[in-house]
């Protein structure tokens, strides 16, 4: 039997945080960002993503992380990023989140690691085998280097019946999303920061699977589009956009989110491991102009 779909509606993508001179992980801080994406409620969260720095963590530190996210979760979905491209560290890796997860394991967040549809079903269908735990196939060109088109993701999916959704990172976003949903009845998700998330709704993208220190803000627009449509998701989302945009910024979004993380008061520190490049210390004074606007608009 095939693995069940991932439910539509907000994925959040967990940084991992870090303290102190070895940059260890907090798994404090790490419990607080899981507790604000329960309380929301998200549909579930996303652990050792591309933003959740997983190919920086050794595999205790990976265990550790993901026990701790199911723990913090209490119940709450959880899908665990694979950081490994190759097979045979995948499933190494995939295995370890099953073990860390357990029943709490929604699915396996797998990079695409090539652009032919059989190589790419096997590296797949090795992973599944391995446990029984269906994929999210994710497409992000800029991290993986790799370019597939929609029709190469599609004719994927017909031979990998346990994809259980895609997350679609390849720009321009809400078209490759308009393609693939209209060919497949896989969840297909945005990411990105959230940054063109309406278009994505509009393009008939269950959902955001994405990170962002305001992730209510992502909650809000999607539950306005499926209240309202574009113009109720406008009116709840347009005025987190400015920060949204400051944050997706090319190489240091991933350190702007945890240091406007640590000012709203979830993590301790805001570091990121290298080769993760630190915030620009001219860059701090003007995340705090967009935090006074928004708190001035009481949100």
């Amino acid at each position: 039997m095939n693995p069940e779909p991932l439910s539509p509606g907000l994925w959040g993508i967990l940084a991992t945080p870090f303290h102190g001179p070895d940059l260890s992980v907090d798994l404090a801080s790490l419990g607080r960002q899981v507790q604000l994406f329960r309380e929301l409620p998200a549909a579930g969260v996303v652990a050792l993503g591309v933003f959740g720095e997983g190919a920086a963590l050794d595999s205790r530190e990976q265990r550790d992380v993901v026990e701790a996210v199911v723990q913090q979760g209490d119940g709450l979905p959880v899908v665990v990023g694979i950081s490994a491209r190759s097979t045979a560290p995948a499933v190494e890796q995939a295995r370890l989140a099953v073990e860390a997860a357990g029943q709490n394991l929604a699915g396996l967040m797998v990079q695409i690691n090539g652009a032919r549809p059989q190589l790419l079903a096997q590296h797949f269908s090795a992973i599944f085998e391995a446990t029984g735990v269906g994929i999210v196939a994710q497409d992000y060109p800029l991290v993986s280097g790799v370019h597939i088109t929609s029709d190469q993701i599609l004719d994927t999916l017909r031979r990998c019946p346990f994809i259980v959704a895609v997350k679609s990172e390849a720009p321009p976003t809400a078209a490759a999303i308009a393609h693939l949903t209209g060919g497949t009845q896989v969840p297909i998700f945005g990411g990105l920061g959230g940054v063109g998330l309406l278009d994505e709704l509009a393009a008939g993208a269950a959902g955001a699977m994405t990170g962002f220190s305001r992730p209510e803000a992502l909650l809000a627009a999607i539950e306005g589009w499926n209240a309202g449509g574009m113009a109720a998701a406008h009116e709840a989302f347009a005025r987190w956009l400015p920060l949204a945009n400051f944050e997706a910024q090319p190489g240091i979004g991933l350190a702007l989110r945890k240091e406007a993380f640590r000012r709203r008061g979830i993590f301790e520190e805001a570091d990121v491991r290298p080769p993760m490049p630190k915030m620009p210390a001219s860059l701090g004074p003007i995340l705090q102009q967009h935090l006074v606007v928004l708190e001035r608009t009481n949100v």
